[in-house]
């Protein structure tokens, strides 16, 4: 089978369980990236099989997966107006931030969006701070646990824990009270509870699974469209993420958003 980069494809040796795009290809090896998971692989040539199916379609039927999020949002527009807190999303992956982008848009949720890889986001992450002013910060892109390498553990056993954790530590440098700064952060496989130690309000993954693109923007924008002051249902929203608490886990944090009246 030939293959091109910008194919979409799946494992048959993971019973076809993701659907991947092919972002390069190397002799026999086919580098891949997950449509909706925060998921890097590669693969040999001879595991992968054809899918079918154009990439904005998959993302939109992904999206109405997220339908119970907008029956959650039940704001009476009527007589109040709504400040929901704002958000400075940095993303290790520019067609992951643009699609959480999206997403904030759709909720009227004012985010300022940042690419800069993983390891570049320590040295950053005050400046973006400070030129933003942001209620939550989002610190996401990449990770891997590698099992090969060390127990779940140790953090040399992970691609880019180390550079959540430190990104973590520079944040809350700047705002030390997790109701002042709320800070998401991770991705697939991340180490959950040094993430948590470091600083993070919400944190992937407690068992070490993927997650999904939007899973931090979910996250976000629920605690943007909460309450200033008010507790937020930590299970509740947990529970409109891909994989639930299996995924992201986190404390319980107030809201940021601003009732006013008249509208």
């Amino acid at each position: 089978m030939n293959f091109k980069v910008g194919d979409l494809v799946t494992r048959k040796s993971y019973n076809n369980d993701t659907v991947f795009k092919i972002i390069n290809i190397v002799n026999d090896t086919v580098y891949l990236k997950g449509v909706t998971l925060r998921l890097y692989a590669d693969s040999n040539t001879l595991d992968l099989i054809p899918f079918n199916q154009e990439e904005k379609d998959i993302i939109e039927n992904d999206n109405r997966n997220f339908q119970d999020i907008r029956d959650a949002i039940n704001l009476n527009r009527n007589d109040y107006f709504y400040l929901p807190g704002r958000v400075l999303h940095i993303d290790g992956d520019s067609e992951y931030l643009d699609r959480c982008l999206k997403f904030y848009k759709e909720y009227n949720i004012l985010a300022y969006g940042v690419y800069a890889k993983e390891d570049e986001v320590p040295t950053k992450i005050r400046k973006y701070l400070e030129e933003t002013n942001a209620d939550i910060v989002v610190i996401t892109g990449h990770d891997a646990y590698y099992k090969k390498k060390g127990s779940k553990d140790d953090l040399d056993a992970y691609k880019n824990s180390q550079n959540f954790i430190k990104s973590i530590k520079e944040a809350r440098k700047y705002e030390k009270a997790h109701d002042k700064l709320i800070i998401i952060a991770g991705a697939c496989q991340s180490d959950y509870e040094e993430l948590i130690r470091a600083g993070a309000n919400f944190a992937s993954s407690p068992k070490r699974i993927n997650i999904h693109a939007l899973d931090p923007a979910i996250i976000a924008t629920m605690i943007g469209l909460t309450d200033k002051g008010e507790d937020i249902d930590l299970m509740g929203i947990l529970s409109k993420t891909k994989y639930g608490s299996d995924g992201i886990g986190g404390i319980k944090t107030k809201g940021t958003m601003y009732v006013g009246f008249p509208r």
